[in-house]
């Protein structure tokens, strides 16, 4: 008769030992001197001795003064969220290219889902974080109307929130101030009026952005306040505001109808919520063989923007810069000083910067001449960290 095969159990004894130890330490959850662990282990005291050294060489264990073993906290690597705005947007997607740089240089795991525009996407991925326990969540989702939505998945997990660009109900702000940023584009519309149409100004128009709500709608508001300063005999009728919903075939259509009701030749200033708004109503206005008569400063500064700006018949004649490539750094260190306890302001402003032909002028020259000059020349002796250059 055949003899039954002993199963053999292919287990390290010292490991198995070692395990005894830190398990016997956790479920105590109270500091134990070597004599403890000793006692209530069926392993000798050298072995318990040894095992207890290692653990504490390997940073598992931290010995105290009076010769006790406690666990240690190790650090886990933190796990954050991220939904981008549409993978399809640019500026979208360059927040999202400058995020997962600024993630990967400071060892932060990054989950990224696409909110794809969509409201209703945007609610199914905030659940989705939730289900895969993030530390905090980066959400770029523009509909005003999501937000609470978007906002009470989070605070019922507990999971703080930085909202980028549209407030959120409990969330960090991160964004642009966008009265300001509009104001700015309004000094850019006036100075091109004043000195192409010897201040002729016929009408203002600003492309606005309803479903982001009132927070971005301050983008035109801004605009019209800054002309309105510098140009005081402009009637209120003179002002109209049109929706273009931030993307570019909405913006082209609502000027279209626009453009069907107006005198041609009028002098028209433009201010759009975004660059890509800025684009649509450039199709409409030279569809219409009116580009002339037409001044667009848009929000965002992507690339196609500046490409027009590059073209001395353009109407569009400057844009908003948001640079993208600072929000990933800022948006980081922001989620990592929450997560570690640190007060941070509630609104958090972006840096900006005004781009026109003329800049890109003087910034194609800086070029031109930095590749002209010899590698020796203007070179400076390294000035030591902290001290002035």
């Amino acid at each position: 008769m055949a003899k039954a095969k002993i199963k053999r159990l292919y287990l390290i004894p010292i490991l198995s030992k070692a395990l005894d130890v830190i398990e016997l330490l956790e479920q105590d959850n109270t500091p134990l001197t070597l004599e403890d662990v000793y006692q209530r282990t069926n392993i000798s005291k050298t072995s318990v001795y040894r095992i207890l050294k290692t653990l504490v060489h390997r940073g598992y264990l931290a010995q105290t003064q009076n010769g006790q073993y406690r666990l240690v906290s190790r650090p886990r690597r933190l796990r954050f969220g991220f939904a981008v705005q549409s993978a399809e947007m640019p500026f979208s997607e360059a927040v999202a290219q400058s995020v997962t740089a600024a993630a990967a240089a400071s060892g932060v795991e990054l989950i990224i889902l696409d909110n794809r525009y969509d409201p209703e996407v945007a609610v199914r991925n905030a659940e989705e974080f939730v289900a895969k326990r993030v530390d905090l969540v980066l959400e770029f989702q523009v509909e005003e109307a999501a937000a609470p939505r978007v906002a009470h998945i989070f605070k019922k997990a507990d999971i703080p929130m930085i909202a980028i660009d549209v407030p959120h109900p409990n969330a960090t702000y991160f964004g642009v101030d966008n009265f300001e940023v509009g104001y700015e584009a309004a000094s850019i519309l006036a100075q091109y009026a004043q000195k192409q149409w010897e201040s002729r100004v016929d009408r203002v128009v600003g492309v606005g952005f309803r479903e982001a709500g009132s927070f971005v709608q301050n983008r035109i508001a801004g605009a019209f306040d800054g002309i309105r300063d510098r140009f005081k005999d402009l009637t209120p009728d003179r002002f109209v505001q049109i929706e273009g919903r931030g993307m570019r075939e909405a913006s082209q259509r609502a000027m279209d109808e626009y453009l069907r009701v107006r005198n041609t030749g009028e002098h028209t200033l433009v201010a759009a919520a975004t660059d890509s708004s800025a684009l649509g109503v450039l199709d409409a206005v030279r569809k219409a063989g009116q580009e002339a008569n037409f001044a667009i400063v848009g929000q965002d500064c992507i690339p196609e923007v500046v490409e027009e700006m590059r073209r001395s018949s353009s109407a569009i004649v400057g844009s908003i810069s948001h640079e993208p490539e600072t929000y990933g750094p800022r948006l980081i260190q922001l989620g990592i000083s929450i997560l570690r306890g640190y007060t941070v302001p509630p609104y958090n402003y972006a840096h900006h910067r005004v781009v026109t032909p003329d800049t890109l002028s003087d910034e194609d020259e800086a070029r031109k001449d930095k590749a002209r000059k010899p590698a020796h020349e203007g070179s400076a002796k390294p000035v030591p960290v902290g001290e002035p250059a």
